[in-house]
């Protein structure tokens, strides 16, 4: 798939999540919220090796996605294209975190933990499983229900 198409498709999800009410993660904008300070979210995209793709799906239910909880991270969503090719070998997914700063924070922290460390090395007994991780951080716009 060419970048083009790659890029449509990562900012089509990402319209799709903020379209969606999230399950309670999210805050929505109230006039008390308005003079709070925003939140920063990231969007990530990963692409896995081909046939690896259902453990990386393992390792975030059963490790990632409480490890970046407890570093501070807010889940929004996980995500798997519907079609292929990139539903063979692509998550993508969206965090929440206080400011770019905490999120520089809490990765750092996230990757030095023990616990990461050993499900990140048990997850690559037979190789890598991913080959690509893209992330871009967002601001939520002044209109955006979500904040």
């Amino acid at each position: 798939m060419s970048k083009k198409y790659r890029v449509i498709f990562v900012f089509s999800v990402f319209a799709f999540v903020f379209g969606v009410i999230v399950g309670g993660n999210v805050r929505f904008a109230s006039d008390a919220q308005a003079q709070t300070p925003q939140k920063i979210f990231e969007l990530r995209t990963y692409t896995t090796h081909p046939g690896r793709l259902a453990e990386l799906h393992s390792r975030f239910a059963d490790h990632t996605v409480s490890l970046f909880e407890r570093h501070g991270m807010t889940n929004i969503g996980y995500f798997q294209p519907s079609d292929s090719p990139l539903s063979e070998n692509t998550l993508i997914y969206l965090l929440a975190h206080d400011s770019r700063e905490a999120a520089v924070a809490s990765w750092a922290d996230f990757r030095a933990d023990p616990d990461w460390l050993s499900a990140s090395e048990e997850s690559r007994r037979n190789g890598r499983l991913v080959q690509n991780v893209e992330s871009v951080f967002l601001d939520a716009t002044y209109y955006s229900k979500i904040k």
